[in-house]
């Protein structure tokens, strides 16, 4: 079951990170990869909160937990992308761009994971008060 769920998620999630990619197309012309940008950033913040907020709701089986985080985010966001992407921009020697997409990349992903985080766990400290 939990394959399928996996999957099914999986499904979703690609098919919303395509949409993105297509949505961005017809406005975004220039040569860094905003698309797959805005989409891991999103990813990262979605799955720092997803990893930290659902496993309080005991009415969520694991398997959906595993499904939400695995299948859909892991197919929302794209690492493989990230970095053809990257390769690309090297090879038309556009290196400031391809520098600053990867540490845009990396210290925005880092960043929206722990934001991602703190709003999975605000809840958690403002209960701990009372």
């Amino acid at each position: 079951m939990i394959y399928f769920l996996v999957g099914i998620a999986g499904i979703v999630g690609a098919l919303l990170r395509y949409a993105i990619g297509i949505y961005f197309s017809q406005w975004w012309h220039h040569d860094f990869p905003l698309a797959t940008f805005l989409t891991n950033m999103a990813g990262s913040l979605a799955l720092g909160w997803l990893t930290t907020f659902l496993p309080r709701f005991k009415f969520l089986h694991p398997y959906m937990l595993t499904a939400l985080g695995t299948g859909l985010i892991g197919a929302f966001t794209t690492f493989s992308t990230f970095s053809v992407e990257t390769v690309k921009l090297i090879t038309d020697s556009k290196w400031g761009m391809a520098v600053g997409y990867v540490l845009l990349s990396l210290w925005g992903g880092l960043l929206f994971s722990w934001l991602g985080y703190r709003l999975g766990t605000a809840v958690d400290g403002r209960n701990k008060g009372r």
